[in-house]
């Protein structure tokens, strides 16, 4: 069954958005929220239906479950087809751009009758728009940049959503058609790449079977067109929350299957490289398999492993295919030992009910130690400043610290640690006095405001305070939305290094911040680093996948990721920086 949870999401973001352009925050608020609980549910919403849970989840009010209910039962949800009359459809997709919002194109609506993308982007450009009072050139040059993002944005989807496209298409074909004998996803998807343009997967199958795989793949319920069908291979176009995805699929024999999945996952610099290296030594390679040049004798491709031994090298992980170095380390027999999933012992950036998380801190901690089985779990919740997030003042956060010794003895054991995720002030100051960051297990340091400004100054300061445990995603990008702010990366990680700081990667789907190149980076300098999901519902724990992906994919090992480690080993590390700059060493 289609998880529905996604395209829910979907309308009550577009709710969100028109109650922002007609100046209702307060329902504009409750909708997004909704959205984001809905969308990273751990099980399909029909079924909290089903089991008579739907009006227990926390945040989901009356008004809007009624609404999920109608969205069951009917397909639609008439509020909503309402709604959709009071705004231009395509203003619909663009207040969360940067440079727009709900204000500025409600302006532009009022006063230059503008109803549609195409007279909007007219009007940037012959300087319409630049006239009206509080607009300028700056502003209109990051609209336009706004627009080119969202464009790019619409080509390629995020990794997290590609997986569960993928997995839900991987096992409608497996759990229906017992003649496939093996299926993968390949691509940019296998090599765990932020953004997705198409989806590829391959299938091993005899030849009498081919025909009624290929039929039963166009025939899904998300195939809007079929653009090639063939015993061999078929491309389709599907739907999926309105947008356009294309899928290949290709059946291969058993014996060509892994010189198939080392051709279709690239990437295609990778597959240049190694066919070089195959060239030199009397080989070629293509999707069927390995082959002496002179004889044509076919001497592997079956598995992916004895495609790159038969040219002398080791296995690559498909994170790391990208022609970085990794040919050349295969060759020396040099690769990396690459983290994995099973390695993380803990999530270290966590919100609350107290700040601007949906559960309560012993509903988050049940849920851990039950689905994770984690050693610790750092509660980090938002400081003052992040009013729009219910940010913390030092009184509420002393409160936060005596709840979390009451549920740990309720427990047994000290399971939950106490943090903070502290915003760096414009100046490079903290949000909490030394004297509050002291009494925490760990802080999470970072910057939510400021973003066009280099912000390089406050993130070293930050870095200075003896209580700075970790910089949160540091360049604060947002995929497909928000370009990392201006911040001198290096000198970053060289001041972690010297100061005993880590950096984060965060997993959330659409910052994955750190990047792969910076990881990579902080890998080879020495540098510390941690994997939070940065959770504000149950459902975003499962995105420590991605978190590792991406350390994966900048060459990190398992030593280099401190939620690898025990507690203890933690608690090392905060108290070796306390020392260090003279900060007061944790005793409890």
């Amino acid at each position: 069954m289609y998880n529905i949870n996604k395209d829910l999401a979907n309308i009550f973001k577009k709710m969100a958005a028109i109650y922002e352009f007609l100046g209702d925050r307060y329902r504009a608020m409750a909708y997004q929220r909704a959205a984001h609980i809905i969308e990273d549910l751990p099980d399909d919403v029909r079924n909290y239906i089903l089991s008579g849970k739907l009006y227990e989840i926390k945040g989901i009010g009356p008004s809007i479950a009624s609404k999920i209910e109608e969205y069951v039962r009917t397909g639609k949800i008439q509020k909503y087809e309402e709604l959709k009359k009071q705004v231009p459809e395509d203003f619909i997709d663009l207040i969360d751009l940067p440079g727009f919002g709900p204000k500025t194109l409600r302006r532009i609506y009022e006063e230059l009758g503008i109803k549609t993308k195409e007279e909007l982007v007219k009007a940037l450009k012959d300087g319409r728009i630049e006239q009206l009072p509080g607009f300028g050139p700056k502003k209109v040059e990051n609209m336009l940049k706004g627009l080119q993002m969202y464009e790019l944005s619409k080509r390629r989807i995020l990794l997290w959503e590609a997986l569960q496209i993928s997995r839900y298409l991987v096992d409608k074909l497996k759990s229906s058609l017992k003649e496939i004998k093996e299926i993968e996803v390949v691509g940019s998807v296998r090599r765990r790449k932020e953004t997705i343009g198409d989806l590829d997967i391959l299938v091993i199958a005899e030849d009498e079977d081919r025909m009624k795989i290929m039929d039963y793949f166009t025939s899904l319920p998300e195939v809007d067109e079929i653009l090639v069908k063939g015993p061999k291979k078929s491309s389709v176009i599907m739907k999926f929350e309105g947008k356009e995805r294309q899928v290949d699929l290709r059946i291969f024999k058993k014996e060509e299957w892994g010189a198939a999945l080392q051709y279709f996952t690239g990437s295609k610099q990778h597959n240049v490289h190694l066919r070089e290296i195959a060239k030199e030594k009397g080989l070629k390679i293509n999707e069927y398999g390995v082959y002496k040049v002179d004889t044509n004798e076919k001497i592997a491709g079956e598995t992916e492993e004895s495609v790159y031994n038969a040219v002398g090298m080791d296995w690559i992980p498909p994170e790391l295919r990208e022609d970085r170095g990794e040919i050349e380390a295969a060759l020396e027999h040099k690769l990396p030992k690459l983290v994995e999933l099973k390695d993380i012992k803990g999530d270290m950036h966590v919100h609350s009910t107290w700040s601007d998380g949906v559960n309560s801190i012993k509903d988050i901690a049940e849920f851990i130690q039950k689905k994770y089985k984690y050693e610790y779990v750092v509660i980090t919740d938002h400081s003052k400043s992040q009013r729009v997030a219910h940010g913390l003042d030092e009184e509420r956060i002393l409160k936060e610290i005596e709840e979390v010794k009451m549920l740990n003895k309720m427990m047994g054991w000290d399971f939950i640690k106490i943090g903070t995720e502290v915003d760096i002030l414009l100046d490079g100051s903290l949000d909490f006095p030394d004297e509050i960051l002291a009494k925490l297990d760990w802080v999470v340091a970072s910057v939510h405001s400021h973003f066009n400004r280099d912000n390089t100054d406050r993130i070293l300061k930050a870095m200075e305070n003896p209580y700075v445990n970790v910089i949160g995603h540091p360049t604060g990008r947002l995929i497909g939305i928000r370009d990392p702010y201006p911040v001198d990366m290096d000198a970053v990680i060289k001041k972690a290094k010297e100061t005993g700081t880590a950096l984060e990667i965060n997993a959330q789907p659409r910052r994955l911040d750190l990047n792969d190149i910076w990881i990579r980076k902080a890998v080879e300098e020495g540098v510390t680093l941690v994997i939070s999901t940065d959770s504000h519902n149950l459902g975003n724990f499962a995105y420590m996948e991605l978190g590792v992906s991406q350390a994966r994919r900048g060459w990190a090992e398992k030593k280099d990721i401190l939620n690898t480690r025990s507690w203890k080993d933690i608690k090392q590390f905060v108290n070796k920086k306390r020392k260090k700059l003279g900060g007061v060493v944790q005793t409890h």
